[in-house]
């Protein structure tokens, strides 16, 4: 039997970790479900070390949030075999373009950034889908940066949000 694939997931807040307050019934990073997502899934041939980097929607990231996001995958880089990065979606390309950027030419293992349209707490959400998709593209994928959602894995540069369809694609 060969050893477990280590794997970091940083977590960064964001839609995907995006929880319901009942008190006056609003819907923000407050504390990460990351932990309980992967209580459910079936992980076998993976280990997985949680990393929290922020907790911010991303509307809110500042270029030195994006540069701390890029110090943390790069540590990170030295000692698991592949990274994941859960992200808010509206920025979620900016890291993606930055990781390129600063990492892209010294990369020797996958850095696979995801999140939610939708929290995972809401009934109908992508979270589980896309943190499950980015779980299996972190261990097959070539060395690079890549943005995995919605049955897609797309290599940056050039990833972008497609806001009315609610979905990345590549940008044309």
């Amino acid at each position: 039997m060969s050893p477990a694939r280590t794997i970091a997931i940083l977590s960064t807040g964001g839609t995907i970790e995006k929880t319901y307050n009942e008190s006056d019934g609003t819907i923000t990073n407050q504390r990460s479900v990351l932990e309980i997502m992967l209580a459910g899934l079936v992980l076998h041939g993976v280990r997985i070390v949680r990393i929290p980097v922020m907790n911010k929607d991303s509307l809110l990231m500042t270029a030195d949030d994006h540069d701390t996001i890029v110090t943390a995958v790069a540590g990170a880089l030295e000692s698991y075999e592949g990274v994941i990065v859960t992200h808010g979606t509206d920025r979620l390309q900016h890291t993606g373009e930055r990781l390129v950027e600063r990492l892209g030419s010294t990369l020797k293992h996958p850095v696979i950034l995801t999140g939610a349209m939708r929290p995972y707490e809401l009934r109908t959400t992508d979270a589980l889908q896309n943190l499950t998709e980015a779980l299996l593209a972190v261990q097959i994928a070539a060395p690079g940066v890549y943005v995995a959602m919605h049955n897609e894995v797309l290599q940056f540069p050039g990833v972008v949000k497609d806001t009315k369809r609610m979905r990345f694609v590549r940008s044309s």
